[in-house]
């Protein structure tokens, strides 16, 4: 009876080791998809905005595929997302390419430059959509002179580029009564009446504007393609394009201009971290397109293009595989 006690002993013994030696495969088998960091906190914009949709989508991808903590942080958009990945509160940001300019130079709003940013990928543009009333009397740019004005959250990317395309065109906040709102306050501004245009600058649609036009008649200004031109002579990361027919009930195309949007890391970040962290946003790209549309205008092709940030070695690691 000892023997046999023995015997059935060194079997249970034998099959914890077994077991043992297989978990160990096993979780090195996971390790080798993981991540070393345990945290991915995507910094994005407003709740309504297109960044925020998208952002919150790619977490719960990134939470499920990485069993990470992963999720999106609503913020005032990109010159505060910027700095919250300088100061290592995030470690991923959507932001306009305008201002990842002015951090890599230190100008604009930062007073030196940011070295602890990378950039990941170039993704959609962000239209710059001015919207007044159909009664506000506001045709053009030159217009908006003496009138009420929302231009985005204090220091967000919509700010800073409704600062600038107003200076090329020879208007100062001076010239009018700003307003800083962001998406949803601005749509709401102009419901009431307590401002008279507001610049909502997003991808397409902007949900905000989009349910603005269900209950008010707003009309979108449009900006001249030749003074995009001009003021991309200095500021090259204006382009121009078309707000479609039909995009909030517009009959025709609206001429505007727009900015390349950028998704960056930390720079602190693991090449290998990176890598995966990229290659599963090109992966999940139909289920980013499906939460905005916004997304489908991102292409491993021209996610390169354009890039205005020294490109992350891990991004860069995937891109060549691609080649």
């Amino acid at each position: 009876m000892k023997r046999m006690a023995l015997l059935f002993v060194s079997v249970l013994l034998i099959g914890a080791v077994l077991a043992a030696c297989g978990g160990n495969d096993s979780g090195g088998n996971a390790s080798e998809d993981g991540l070393d960091t345990n945290i991915v906190t995507i910094a994005t914009g407003g709740s309504s905005g297109p960044y925020h949709i998208i952002g919150t989508t790619l977490a719960n991808e990134y939470t499920n595929t990485f069993d990470v903590n992963s999720k999106p942080q609503s913020t005032g958009a990109s010159v505060e997302n910027i700095n919250l990945i300088k100061e290592g509160k995030v470690e991923m940001a959507f932001v306009m390419s305008d201002v990842l300019t002015d951090a890599v130079n230190g100008t604009g709003s930062f007073s030196e430059p940011v070295t602890e940013v990378a950039q990941m990928a170039r993704l959609y543009p962000n239209y710059v959509q001015i919207i007044t009333t159909a009664n506000s009397g506001i045709e053009t740019v030159e217009d908006l002179v003496g009138k009420r004005v929302a231009v985005g959250d204090q220091n967000s990317g919509v700010e800073v580029n409704a600062r600038n395309l107003l200076a090329g065109h020879g208007i100062t906040y001076d010239d009018i009564t700003v307003d800083y709102l962001g998406y949803a306050e601005a749509a709401d501004g102009l419901k009431s009446g307590a401002i008279d245009a507001a610049f909502l600058t997003s991808g397409l649609p902007n949900a905000s504007v989009l349910e603005l036009s269900k209950t008010l008649d707003i009309k979108l200004v449009s900006v001249k393609p030749e003074n995009i031109e001009k003021i991309a002579q200095d500021q090259p990361y204006f382009v121009s394009l078309e707000i479609p027919a039909d995009t909030y009930g517009n009959a025709e195309p609206i001429p505007t201009a727009a900015i390349m949007n950028a998704l960056v890391v930390s720079s602190d970040l693991s090449e290998d971290d990176v890598y995966q962290l990229t290659k599963l946003f090109f992966e999940k790209l139909d289920v980013l397109g499906n939460s905005h549309q916004a997304a489908t205008e991102v292409t491993l092709e021209l996610a390169q293009e354009g890039t205005v940030a020294p490109v992350h070695p891990g991004a860069q690691k995937y891109y060549d595989e691609q080649k």
